[in-house]
């Protein structure tokens, strides 16, 4: 049986992979809004909250940029109307609370990244998620170092679909069997070793006992590997 080819690359997952989404920013933009508009804190964040996990996959199948802007447009003027909020405040609300203001790097994100890009390793994001991938990369700090990010939005499939894991490998300029994959959904890490790729479970609660509880662990994996000179 032929061996596994030289690694060229590292595919992440973001969300509870290299980033997540932080309780305590709800608190945050709940006070916020208290003193902003002066509604009651509790209640305010509760909203937020709410709001979200309403409308968690109502953008499955937005595809541009410009679907994007629309979805949360619509979503900022349901938001106002469950608060109570003109228009105008609204859009002061999205425009200081984002997406991507809720999200905050994990441990050692950027240090890892950075050892890997040291390695020669191309470093690659997947993750089913809107089109505005690229901005919440800055957010938290990483796009300097990741040389593709795809929203699976964009690609019209999503993972576990094969296609979401082609697309993001032929991105990176590499062949499946080439990449090392990092995701914290178990059916994610599985389809990506149908494809040939070395695939890693995350899980950052450490509840999984088969799962690397720390994203530092990924270099213990690329270590046991042959990379690519």
């Amino acid at each position: 049986m032929p061996s596994h080819p030289p690694l060229r690359a590292v595919l992440f997952d973001r969300d509870d992979t290299i980033a997540f989404t932080d309780p305590g920013v709800y608190r945050e933009a709940a006070l916020w809004g208290q003193a902003t508009f002066g509604l009651d804190a509790r209640t305010f964040g509760e909203a937020l909250r709410e709001q979200w996990n309403r409308r968690a996959l109502d953008w499955w199948d937005l595809r541009t940029q410009a679907q994007e802007d629309d979805f949360w447009q619509a979503y900022a003027a349901e938001l106002a109307g469950i608060l109570g909020l003109t228009d105008d405040q609204a859009a002061q609300l999205m425009a200081r609370w984002p997406y991507e203001a809720y999200m905050k790097p994990v441990a050692n994100a950027r240090e890892v990244l950075q050892a890997l890009r040291d390695r020669g390793l191309k470093i690659g994001v997947l993750s089913n998620t809107l089109p505005s991938i690229d901005r919440t990369l800055q957010f938290v700090g990483l796009d300097d170092l990741v040389d593709v990010a795809v929203a699976t939005c964009v690609v019209g499939t999503h993972k576990p679909e094969a296609g979401a894991y082609e697309y993001a490998a032929d991105a990176l300029g590499v062949r499946p069997e080439e990449v090392l994959f990092v995701d914290d959904k178990p059916e994610n890490v599985q389809a990506a070793q149908a494809l040939g790729m070395h695939a890693l479970l995350i899980d950052l609660g450490g509840d999984h006992p088969e799962a690397i509880h720390d994203l530092a662990q990924v270099l213990d994996t690329v270590e046991g590997l042959e990379v690519a000179c």
